[in-house]
């Protein structure tokens, strides 16, 4: 796996990944620590709101951002929004109310809205191998899971002999890095589309992805991961600093054992995907997860919440979590062209964190309502829904080269090479513009 970053090009947008979610990582940490002082056993509803924020962010950005991502040089896109990053987040430390914190997270995370998918969609590109990019997929999700682990072990340090506040000049630094890194190399820019209409760029990738049934079923298991996700990253504050009555640094802890399960599965997960379709990898995470968390509220009803059964579900939830999430990357390259990628990846960034948007504030809102039980209960039936949608969307038989019939085109057509009946790897375009046997 490590081997492809002998490709420079990928391994300085590797690093540049690292040291944005190393950043990012320190800034989550301080973020939990702010809301709780701003707004004392009020946290989960402030950082919920946070949360919903940056939801609203990603859901109207980053389809804007995928329709023209291909008509711009992509490296001065991207360094320019870790400029914009770096901005807000070097104001954070200088906030004294709610309000601001509010504002500055929706202009940092408009950036990260037009930032990833973009990013996300160079890497197919620059790795166009198959074994290469699931290889880099994994990578991605370890650099991910470093905001869970290397982030709050970093935190705990330095939060031993420095206030929270400082941990958001780690966050401007991150972003400097990264933007440093993506300058140091040149970056392949796709064919650009056909020439279309504002709206029919805006939705093109939406379109496409909810045309795909693999994809539909994706979004399906999104609402799963989100589901589980949003009772780590909203709940844990408040049920270690506040339930468990337990120090700073034992949060930073709590959130290792939720990235180093993540971890677990990025670094196996390669080989099982060598042998095991996409499919039955990603259901069984996600699986997981609802079994988990309805296992801890069981645990908490009978006998309350101890630390050490929280660090071992949510451990359990990393490991579902990046068993959903690591593979889909190879789900949206296999159901584009190159061409609409940037927009298909856009959507696939939007749609997922449009499940974000409903989890966030319902995590938040449960758990200052009814407490970290019924929170559980409530999210693990959410993602129970996902789990079987996944499976009713997504077909078990799911090939990539589909035999097809065309009635929608003339005979005459270069597509066809003069049979209307023919098979070939297929993904929805202009030619094919719903997923049918029968076009």
């Amino acid at each position: 796996m490590v081997a492809i970053l002998a490709d420079r090009t990928y391994r300085h947008l590797f690093l540049a990944q690292v040291v944005a979610l190393l950043g990012t990582g320190l800034a989550t940490v301080a973020l939990g620590l702010l809301a709780y002082d701003l707004a004392g056993d009020g946290a989960a509803m402030v950082l919920g709101t946070v949360f919903t924020i940056k939801m609203v962010a990603y859901v109207g950005i980053a389809p804007i951002a995928g329709a023209f991502a291909d008509r711009v040089n992509r490296r001065v896109l991207l360094v320019t929004l870790d400029v914009i990053r770096a901005g807000a987040a070097l104001c954070l430390p200088f906030v004294s109310e709610v309000w601001q914190v509010y504002v500055l997270i929706f202009v940092l995370q408009s950036a990260s809205a037009a930032f990833t998918p973009t990013f996300q969609a160079t890497i197919p590109d620059v790795l166009p191998e198959e074994d290469r990019y699931t290889r880099a997929l994994s990578l991605s999700r370890l650099a991910y899971d470093l905001e869970n682990i290397v982030s709050p072990t970093l935190a705990a340090l330095l939060l031993a002999v420095m206030s929270y506040n400082t941990l958001f000049l780690g966050t401007v630094a991150g972003f400097a890095a990264s933007a440093l890194l993506v300058v140091s190399v040149l970056l392949p820019s796709p064919k650009p589309s056909e020439p279309r209409g504002i709206y029919d760029r805006t939705t093109r990738g939406i379109r496409i992805y909810l045309a795909t049934p693999r994809l539909r079923g994706l979004l399906a298991l999104n609402l799963a991961a989100s589901s589980a996700g949003a009772m780590v990253l909203v709940n844990t504050v408040v049920m270690v600093r506040g339930t468990l009555a337990l120090p700073q640094s034992a949060l930073a802890w709590t959130m290792f054992a939720f990235g180093a399960g993540s971890m677990l599965t990025a670094l196996i997960l390669p080989r099982i995907l060598d042998r095991v379709p996409d499919r039955p990898v990603m259901l069984a995470g996600a699986g997981l997860m609802v079994v988990t968390l309805l296992g801890l509220a069981a645990i908490m009803s009978a006998s309350g919440l101890a630390w050490q059964s929280l660090l071992a579900a949510w451990l359990l939830v990393g490991l579902g979590y990046s068993a959903v999430l690591t593979p889909s990357g190879r789900l949206l390259r296999r159901s584009s062209h190159p061409e609409d990628r940037p927009a298909v990846f856009a959507a696939q960034f939007a749609l997922s964190h449009a499940c974000w948007l409903v989890t966030y504030p319902l995590s938040g809102w449960v758990m200052t309502q009814f407490g970290a039980v019924a929170a559980l209960v409530v999210l693990a039936a959410l993602a129970s829904a996902g789990v079987a949608a996944g499976l009713r969307l997504w077909p078990k038989h799911d090939p990539e080269v589909l035999e097809h019939t065309h009635d929608n085109l003339p005979l005459d057509h270069p597509h066809l090479k003069g049979h209307r009946r023919h098979a070939h790897p297929f993904v929805v375009d202009d030619n094919h513009p719903r997923w049918a046997l029968h076009l």
